[in-house]
């Protein structure tokens, strides 16, 4: 990420699309969002990944419209909380229907959950802020494509209507290594 990049993330007008930190092996059975028992969720690493995002956020001086939303994944719901602090999160079920788009779905059902993605994506941020959104990744070819444990896509949202940009494509180190050119910015 260049210098001119971290300047306009500061001014705000983005979206921060970011996978959960890395989870426990295995699968979700029976899932229940009522029971993290029933899902996979944060491993240590996984929590120490959420943290230092925060940490990076704050450190960079990245402006943040809260409450953040999260996926009903417990492991979502976690890494949101480390990240920004318990009472800033929102939990959001639509992004469960964004998951399930890695599930056999109807192409009509496919089609209903993008055109829905692309609404949200397409609205603006509150003045002078960033939203960030925890969720997880997408199948090849839909949504915003596969995303590694804690990466972050940069989105800049034209407004309902217009469309939406990728801007870029972060991994926690990329994030991390903002702060080296930190105290030259203006």
């Amino acid at each position: 990420m260049n210098r001119l990049l971290l300047h306009d993330l500061r001014n705000g007008g983005y979206i921060f699309y970011t996978r959960h930190g890395e989870a426990t092996i295995g699968r979700d059975s029976n899932l229940d969002f009522r029971n993290c028992f029933t899902q996979r969720n944060l491993s240590e690493k996984g929590r120490w990944q959420a943290i230092y995002y925060g940490e990076i956020l704050r450190y960079l001086g990245i402006p943040i419209k809260y409450p953040i939303s999260a996926s009903p994944f417990c492991r979502t719901i976690e890494t949101a909380q480390l990240a920004v602090g318990t009472g800033n999160v929102q939990v959001d079920p639509f992004w469960i229907e964004v998951n399930r788009l890695s599930g056999n779905l109807s192409s009509e059902e496919r089609q209903r959950i993008l055109n829905r993605l692309q609404s949200v994506l397409e609205l603006k941020p509150e003045a002078g802020k960033n939203n960030i959104v925890i969720a997880h990744s997408f199948p090849e070819g839909a949504g915003l494509g596969r995303i590694r444990n804690m990466e972050t896509i940069i989105i800049k949202p034209r407004g309902v209507g217009n469309g939406y940009e990728v801007i870029d494509q972060l991994s926690l180190s990329d994030l991390s290594k903002l702060g080296e050119s930190f105290n030259t910015l203006p």
